[in-house]
């Protein structure tokens, strides 16, 4: 398999929790996000190839350059703006910002669960940051 296609236009809320945070890097909605600990906590794509910026918070819901605001949605169900499969679990992808099937993961990534797919335009967020690299 291969990360979601994401449509930005398509992302959107369904019901859970959302917090705004001051991006860091230009983000599009639909785009997993973690905290830079050294960047005064600016949200940045997450990836997969190290422990740090694995540690997603959730997904963006619209765009956002450095310095803009970009609001998260770190719980609930989404709309990923791509087409997920029923039952698969997600996880950061090794492609900065994407969203893997954890079937994708690979041995030394870091692996953090963003949720469980539950229809064709749905994932469950149930974020579960590992701190793990796969075996």
């Amino acid at each position: 398999m291969a990360d979601l296609t994401v449509t930005a236009a398509s992302v959107a809320k369904v019901d859970g929790i959302t917090t705004e945070y001051t991006a860091g890097a230009t983000i599009t909605a639909g785009q997993v996000v973690y905290l830079d600990s050294t960047d005064s906590d600016r949200a940045k794509l997450a990836d997969a190839d190290a422990v740090a910026s694995a540690a997603a918070v959730g997904i963006a819901l619209n765009g956002a350059s450095s310095g803009q605001p970009v609001v998260v949605q770190k719980s609930g169900n989404i709309n990923p703006g791509g087409t997920p499969t029923n039952g698969a679990v997600y996880c950061v992808s090794t492609t900065a910002g994407g969203i893997a099937p954890e079937a994708d993961l690979l041995t030394g990534d870091f692996k953090t669960i963003l949720g469980v797919g539950t229809t064709a335009t749905n994932i469950k967020l149930g974020i579960l940051v590992s701190g793990v690299a796969e075996p």
